[in-house]
């Protein structure tokens, strides 16, 4: 650790850049290294802070492509039945695709509240622990009653294994694979069945998820605990455009304070 100080740091991000690392990647290994050297600083390791100085890698997302309700309404009734139960999971609750590739009635924790436990990891297959979770966390997120009933409507016309609703077509086994998911989405895409904005992509479904909230006023703290970032800065890059109402209703209450 001693090694380390803030041309050490600047040195690793300018090599990141040199050699072509991709920018959300260059974000997430500087996050990491950062959180890492703080802590060391906080507990005297540095006496003085190392990433003093240091530009930290530039990473603005690109603005979501998120469908509009009625675009979102003709995705629900595309497809087949695992295609709709996933569309309304990814829309109504947030989740990620595999996460919702290993949705369990067992975690219906109360009428309002899913509670997402594992999802199907694309690498191995097999269902593992949350993004940016160890085994056995979890993150409550919001049930709403329509995706409750699409929950118990699948569930009644295909029963569950151990609790899960989905699981792969040709081996009842295996869990229910996010790639196929996104083979579906290409086909009703190819085949003109499905009509969504261009650029949207399967992602887009759980952009709508973060959409539908703030612009009814969800706190944006609630929603990046939902959707499991890591930290609200991601949830703020990725859709602080969705809160254009913010500064212009801030300065309106402050001026009501200011004229007193």
């Amino acid at each position: 650790m001693s090694s380390f100080d803030h041309k050490v740091v600047d040195d690793f991000v300018r090599n990141m850049e040199t050699a072509g690392v991709g920018a959300a990647t260059q974000s997430n290994a500087f996050d990491k290294l950062a959180s890492i050297l703080l802590d060391a600083h906080h507990l005297g390791v540095f006496d003085e802070n190392p990433l003093q100085g240091v530009k930290p890698p530039q990473y603005a997302p690109s603005r979501s492509v998120i469908p509009t309700p009625c675009q979102l309404e003709a995705l629900r009734s595309a497809g087949d039945d695992s295609f709709q139960l996933l569309v309304d999971l990814m829309s109504g609750c947030g989740m990620r695709n595999g996460e919702a590739a290993a949705v369990n009635t067992r975690n219906i924790v109360s009428d309002h509240v899913y509670r997402i436990t594992e999802q199907v990891n694309q690498t191995t297959k097999t269902y593992g622990p949350l993004k940016h979770r160890k085994p056995g966390e979890y993150r409550d997120v919001p049930l709403p009653p329509r995706i409750r009933d699409t929950i118990e409507r699948f569930t009644k016309k295909h029963s569950t294994t151990d609790g899960y609703l989905l699981r792969h077509p040709n081996d009842v086994t295996r869990p229910f694979q996010p790639y196929l998911l996104q083979n579906q989405w290409q086909r009703l895409k190819l085949l003109r069945e499905i009509a969504v904005p261009e650029g949207a992509v399967i992602y887009s479904l759980r952009h709508y998820f973060a959409s539908n909230c703030l612009s009814r006023g969800i706190p944006i703290t609630d929603v990046a605990e939902w959707m499991g970032h890591k930290n609200i800065d991601i949830t703020f890059k990725i859709y602080r455009h969705l809160m254009p109402g913010t500064l212009g209703q801030a300065a309106k209450v402050l001026d009501l304070g200011l004229a007193a």
